[in-house]
């Protein structure tokens, strides 16, 4: 998947066919009452980003969301706002070339659906997909993000690793990850959700995703504290914002991947809007990401 290019036309019409506003609630914009069987990891063998006449040297970006219960405005904000910015502000920054977005709505692994998987695209269908994932909205604290990465590394098919040995980029966005360690309890989720055998420890499945991806968390902190699994998970690749600085989401994104290419803070700064850098600023200041070129961690 991958053709045709993202418009900010095109999101227009999609928005105005679906009658939705900046003011649309989480219902209006989000009318799943379940999971489509397209978005059901059980039933999809592979998710695959392709190099096409389009885009020759496709990147695969995956943004998963947290759809808890607490966590319903993150995926409303992304929906009607910080998508479409995303989208844009990586052709006017040209950040990525060919850029591919799959997303991932993640839960609870007590949750009907724990794990939901769009295509990767590169125009409009993006946020045709992300509109109808289900928001289940659950969740008792024991989100799984594990899934996501388990997902991205055995079930997608890149272009961009197996021809060019390059890796794409994984984000997680929300307020809580604390990752599951009991074995049991994983290997039962990750057969009931994904259909596979796994007898593999968190740590093992991160360290097969971060062959073929960048991986990152963005952590809205709600209540002054850090997911220290995921922390401890990602120690250089956790990200910290309040909820109310969601607006600089694709700032953050973009900038996390262009460090990743080479560009310092200050660079990947000077290219935003003044009111925007502290929150972006203060989001990078934890990474640690060695340099392409000299080898060294800034």
């Amino acid at each position: 998947m991958g053709r045709g290019s993202y418009t900010a036309s095109d999101w227009s019409k999609l928005k105005n066919s679906r009658n939705l506003s900046n003011a649309s609630s989480e219902r209006e914009i989000f009318r799943s009452s379940k999971c489509d069987p397209r978005f059901d990891p059980k039933f999809i063998q592979m998710r695959e980003a392709r190099d096409s006449e389009d885009h020759p040297e496709s990147l695969p970006i995956i943004i998963g969301l947290d759809v808890t219960g607490s966590m319903g405005y993150l995926a409303e904000k992304v929906a009607t706002e910080a998508l479409n910015e995303t989208m844009m502000k990586l052709y006017s920054t040209n950040a990525v070339k060919d850029p591919a977005l799959m997303f991932a709505a993640y839960g609870d692994y007590r949750d009907e659906s724990p794990l939901q998987v769009t295509q990767f695209e590169s125009d409009i269908r993006i946020a045709e997909q992300l509109l109808d994932l289900w928001l289940e909205e659950r969740g008792n604290g024991d989100v799984v993000p594990c899934l996501l990465w388990y997902f991205a590394a055995k079930h997608t098919l890149l272009d961009n690793y197996q021809k060019r040995g390059k890796k794409g980029f994984l984000f997680t966005i929300g307020d809580d990850a604390e990752c599951r360690t009991d074995m049991r309890q994983l290997t039962t989720t990750y057969y009931r959700v994904i259909g596979d055998t796994v007898s593999a420890s968190v740590e093992d499945v991160l360290k097969e995703t971060t062959k073929k991806f960048e991986v990152f968390h963005l952590f809205l902190d709600e209540g002054g504290h850090k997911a220290q699994s995921i922390v401890n998970l990602l120690p250089g690749h956790t990200m910290v914002i309040a909820p109310d600085e969601i607006d600089a989401i694709p700032e953050i994104l973009i900038s996390t991947m262009q460090m990743v290419g080479g560009k310092t803070i200050p660079e990947v700064l000077a290219q935003w809007p003044v009111i925007r850098r502290p929150i972006v600023e203060k989001a990078l200041r934890d990474l640690k990401i060695a340099d392409p070129k000299k080898g060294l961690i800034f």
